[in-house]
C-alpha cells in the first residue's frame, strides 16, 4: 500500500512526481532543490544558502511523513561542481548526528531550474 506524502512547507512538485511516497515503514523522498516553498523561487546567495534551503525542504517532507532527517537511511547529493563537496559536508554536519546515513555524492552536468545542488533520499521509520 502506497501513501503519498505532501506538505505546503516544502516546494510543490514541479513535475509528474510526489514529494514523497511511503510504502510500509520506508519513505522515498523525491529530489529537493533550493526552492523557497512560499515563492517557488530559488534561494539567492552562495551555494551554502541553497544547501541550507535543500535541507529545510527535506526536513519539511520528512516531518510530513512522520519522521525527521535522522530517519534518513540513504541520502543522495547531486552537485554541478564537486568543488562544493566540502561545503556540503560542513553544512550536513549541522543537520545530522551520528550515526550518519549512507550517502552518495554525484557530479552532474545540470539540475532543474539550473541550480547547483539537489538531494533525495530514503527514510526508514521503523527503529531497531
Amino acid at each position: 500500500m502506497r501513501e503519498i506524502i505532501s506538505t505546503t512547507n516544502a516546494p510543490a512538485a514541479i513535475g509528474t512526481y510526489s514529494q514523497a511516497v511511503r510504502v510500509g515503514d520506508t519513505v522515498y523522498l523525491s529530489g529537493q532543490i533550493a526552492l523557497i516553498p512560499e515563492t517557488m523561487q530559488l534561494a539567492e546567495g552562495d551555494i551554502s544558502v541553497r544547501i541550507h534551503q535543500v535541507f529545510k525542504n527535506l526536513t519539511a517532507v520528512c516531518e510530513a511523513a512522520g519522521g525527521s532527517l535522522q530517519d534518513i537511511a540513504k541520502l543522495n547529493i547531486f552537485l554541478t561542481d564537486m568543488a562544493h563537496f566540502a561545503t556540503v559536508n560542513d553544512i550536513m554536519a549541522q543537520y545530522f548526528q551520528q550515526p550518519y546515513p549512507a550517502r552518495a555524492a554525484v557530479a552532474v552536468k545540470q539540475l532543474p531550474k539550473d541550480t547547483d545542488v539537489e538531494m533525495d533520499g530514503v527514510m526508514a521509520l521503523s527503529h531497531y
